[in-house]
């Protein structure tokens, strides 16, 4: 299976076109702020955007991108914001948009409380169809779409060298685990880091060309930042 991902999109959905391999991929992962400060018309012209380029797309909203737009993904069955996704029954997805309190007053803004209780639900959402689907006899690789990086990372720092990331998005890494964090929201901080097992990575600002490669093969799973 092979998956692209990239976040930080702010209306420049047309960059799709430019990565190599992008319509034959099994699926698309935006890791959030489709807009800048907009709303559904314009997470519309985005996703089409996306579309076109493949059929097959998952989001979560960040930041800069108003609630609403939480809803259109729900209507278009493309959403991961505290969701838990199960993919070819291969691979789970669980998602965290928005962003933690930032001085600037941004659209959809989280305490770090409300941020556990996003990524929980999308957790134990995988747990009970885990449960429900006897999942639960072999651990599938996990990957985890936060717009908010985890703090005390190298992927969350600003240019002062400050630590702005969520603290409760590192908890979470640090009690589950799961192979891979897409994550962004601070352009500046596009790298990689590790927290324990879990690769970590912020692909920067998509209209400066960054994205990931992913690919499971059977229970491996690989992470390249382009």
């Amino acid at each position: 299976m092979r998956i692209v991902a990239f976040g930080d999109i702010h209306m420049s959905g047309r960059q799709c076109r430019c990565i190599p391999g992008a319509d034959s991929a099994e699926l698309l992962i935006a890791t959030g702020d489709l807009t800048n400060y907009g709303k559904n018309k314009d997470a519309k012209e985005v996703l089409d955007e996306l579309l076109a380029v493949n059929p097959n797309v998952l989001a979560v909203i960040g930041n800069l991108d108003h609630f609403e737009i939480n809803d259109y993904l729900d209507q278009l069955d493309m959403n991961l914001h505290g969701q838990a996704r199960l993919i070819q029954g291969k691979l789970w997805l669980i998602g965290a948009g928005g962003s933690n309190i930032t001085p600037f007053r941004t659209p959809t803004e989280y305490s770090e409380s409300e941020i556990n209780e996003i990524l929980m639900r999308g957790y134990n959402m995988a747990a009970e169809y885990r449960s429900l689907m006897h999942y639960g006899k072999e651990r599938l690789p996990t990957i985890l779409v936060s717009h908010t990086p985890p703090r005390d990372t190298l992927v969350d720092r600003l240019r002062d060298g400050r630590h702005v990331g969520s603290s409760a998005v590192r908890a979470f890494i640090e009690t589950y685990q799961p192979e891979l964090c897409l994550t962004g929201h601070i352009h500046e901080a596009q790298g990689e880091d590790w927290i324990g097992k879990t690769h970590i990575i912020n692909p920067g600002m998509f209209r400066n060309g960054g994205w990931v490669e992913i690919l499971l093969n059977q229970t491996t799973l690989t992470a390249t930042l382009k």
